[in-house]
């Protein structure tokens, strides 16, 4: 592929709730351009953008994928971005490197609730947009009813530049309202043929090109003077009002189409080229500097020293790892070294390479404002700034939400732990929004992420990639243990056999520790009744003992253990002896000290509309919450509550369903505190059934 200058370069996300056809629309460009020769579909899992198995078998967008393409001078990267927000990581990313977006809605179902989500990310990244109204040819197709619902839920300046020619199966062709002119189409075919407006339709283009004129005169003084005067405004100053409307993002144009049949893939193209921003439209760069953290701007040049940020990294145990960046400032060459700043090393460059869908195309450079990748880097993952070393800049972290649904990670073969975490690691170079952890408590490999087709996911690719399979199951709850009461106790072991015997006696007192204090051990010995060597093996003992409280077997927490008194014998003890001497008497002090079950409770915002509310309020004091206060945000309200974590294992599936797609939540643990002793009865009688069974 040839280099292009940065101003002929377009970055463009394709947004849209899940199913919309993104995938479809990026195999039509690609094949209207020549980028590809044969157009691929979903259901032969034959598209360029979606080439992993499960994404073929699942027939759903689980990656972003890159799609480079060139037409009438200018490259286009397209960002095939995932409609299910379980991979919603890789949204954020594409939007973070993208200039502008497209978001693509069914004339079918209209907006949906993953359209809304969509938009107001592209809102919060400030990313200038176009509407591709798809699916023009399906049955009970609306173009009408969707321009109305998009109007209604984004505002007026939501305006078509083009409206169809025939409805459902007689879809065949679009009115382009600018140039004023009926372009038509074949199936699969690249060709357009241009024509007059038919005359049945030339009554609706008109009124509908007035309502476009209207909203570009009002994006210009001038032109919105000349327009209230009557006065005919020029194609070519409709055509540069709309661009600058688009980039101020003042304007969002609606266009027509069937991603499918090809139908509408050229318009769009050029669209595209004319009206789209490239990156050094989008103004100049904020960043920081490393060391001293004080802002700094870079302009989006290749005069500038190169600066770059990885959005994207994918970690394959044969190609090894591949990170996906954009040039922001500066060019970048093949055996070239780099700096990256976050993990403060160098990176040696060796072959640039655009990808499309799978596969690699070289490239001799990487100017400002392109996309690219490469191969093998040592430190560098998602989220990285690449610069030069002599002139250090750093972007602001790309910000991926937090987990909200984690599972218990058992291999189905014994022996498998190694390679189960080996591969499970590796998935954590290429998803931010992926988490692994090691619960001591609970003994288990406890996987978190987005949602549970997310880790399906994980747990097919670790079998797919690594060779191992694990199941999956609800995570224990890492209970704790305490006292609430004070106690003194004795604990003696005392064993006499053939020769030598055992001897160990202590006196311990037990009291309760502030929530949080952990293990305090304190000796209070006088006079050597218990020697000083053996005074670490009572505190071994008890640490041990520690850990599986009387109760259910959890650890034990927030307690202080003195050592008050004992006794000793000078042939028959030991550091063993006064070892288990100590956890005896803890055991029995435990039991004597009114021990209680603690839980780790959670703080958790869930943002909703307004509609949701009630239910949602209902349902967490149903999960045992208690409701914090309620704040609004923006045309939603934040909710924020404490909740059991045992309550809160499927919630983002319950919220789901209860919000129709459109609440969400984030959790963060709060601190631990007593189970309310019904609650408590039942784990600590589900614990003791457990214990049987072993």
């Amino acid at each position: 592929m040839k280099s292009y200058s940065s101003e002929a370069i377009r970055n463009i996300a394709l947004i849209s709730h899940g199913s919309a056809g993104k995938t479809s629309l990026a195999e039509a460009l690609l094949f209207t351009s020549g980028a590809i020769n044969r157009l691929g579909t979903i259901e032969t899992g034959t598209t360029t953008t979606d080439y992993d198995p499960d994404e073929i078998k699942r027939q759903v967008t689980i990656n972003v994928g890159l799609a480079p393409l060139e037409w009438d001078g200018v490259k286009i990267n397209l960002l095939d971005t995932p409609g299910y927000f379980d991979f919603i990581g890789d949204l954020i990313g594409a939007l973070r490197v993208a200039d502008c977006s497209a978001v693509v809605v069914c004339a079918v179902s209209g907006v949906e609730v993953g359209t809304e989500k969509v938009w107001q990310y592209a809102d919060d990244f400030s990313l200038p947009r176009l509407v591709l109204i798809n699916k023009l040819d399906r049955e009970n197709a609306d173009f009408t009813g969707t321009i109305a619902q998009l109007q209604e839920h984004f505002g007026l300046n939501v305006v078509p530049v083009q409206m169809p020619i025939g409805k459902e199966d007689d879809f065949k062709g679009v009115i382009d309202l600018i140039e004023e002119k009926a372009l038509l189409f074949s199936d699969g075919e690249k060709t357009v043929e241009e024509q007059e407006i038919p005359a049945e339709l030339r009554e609706q283009a008109e009124a509908m090109r007035e309502k476009l004129i209207e909203a570009v005169a009002e994006t210009d003084d001038d032109l919105l003077l000349k327009y209230l005067e009557g006065e005919m405004l020029e194609v070519e100053e409709i055509k540069q009002s709309l661009r600058r409307g688009i980039l101020e993002r003042k304007i969002t144009p609606v266009l027509c189409g069937s991603a499918t049949r090809n139908f509408g893939s050229g318009p769009l193209l050029d669209f595209m080229k004319s009206f789209l921003p490239s990156p050094l439209e989008r103004g100049e760069l904020s960043g920081i500097l490393p060391e001293s953290g004080e802002k700094i701007t870079r302009l989006p040049s290749t005069e500038e020293p190169f600066t770059a940020l990885v959005y994207k990294t994918l970690a394959d145990p044969y190609v090894g790892r591949i990170n996906y960046f954009r040039v922001y400032s500066g060019v970048l060459s093949p055996d070239s070294q780099v700096y990256n700043v976050n993990k403060a090393k160098n990176e040696r460059i060796g072959q640039i390479f655009s990808m499309r869908g799978k596969n690699q195309i070289s490239m001799e450079q990487v100017v400002a404002g392109d996309i690219a990748a490469v191969a093998k880097l040592q430190h560098t993952t998602t989220g990285d700034t690449l610069c030069d070393r002599s002139s250090p800049f750093q972007f602001p972290p790309i910000e991926f939400p937090e987990p909200v649904i984690s599972f218990a990670v058992e291999p189905r073969t014994k022996g498998d732990e190694e390679k189960v975490s080996s591969g499970l690691s590796r998935f954590l170079e290429e998803d931010p929004t992926f988490r692994l952890e090691r619960r001591a408590e609970t003994r288990e490999t406890v996987i978190s992420g987005l949602g549970e087709l997310h880790l399906e996911i994980i747990v097919s690719r670790l079998a797919q990639k690594f060779g191992v399979e694990v199941d999956l199951s609800t995570p224990k709850v890492p209970y704790k243990e305490t006292i609430k009461g004070r106690t003194k106790v004795e604990g003696k072991h005392k064993k006499q056999t053939g020769g030598r015997g055992q001897y160990g006696h202590v006196f311990l007192e037990l009291e309760p520790l502030p929530a949080g204090e952990g293990f305090l051990f304190e000796d209070k010995i006088f006079g050597g009744v218990v020697p000083k060597q053996y005074i670490p093996a009572v505190e071994k003992g008890v640490r041990e003992a520690m850990e599986e409280g009387v109760l259910a077997g959890y650890p034990v927490v927030d307690i202080k253990v003195s050592l008050v008194d004992g006794s000793y014998h000078t042939v028959d003890s030991s550091e063993m002896a006064f070892k288990i001497a100590a956890a005896m008497a803890f055991r029995k002090g435990m039991e004597q000290s009114q021990p209680v079950l603690l839980e780790p409770v959670m703080n958790v915002e869930v943002i909703v509309p307004d509609a949701f509310m009630g239910d949602i309020m209902g349902d967490l004091n149903g999960r045992r919450g208690r409701i914090q206060g309620v704040d609004s945000a923006g045309s939603l309200q934040k909710i924020r509550a404490q909740v059991p974590m045992a309550e809160m294992f499927r919630y983002s599936i319950d919220l789901r369903s209860m919000t129709q797609g459109r609440g969400y939540f984030t959790m963060a643990f709060s601190r631990y505190e007593e189970v309310p002793h019904q609650v408590a009865e039942q784990i600590i009688a589900e614990a003791n059934a457990e214990k049987k069974k072993e």
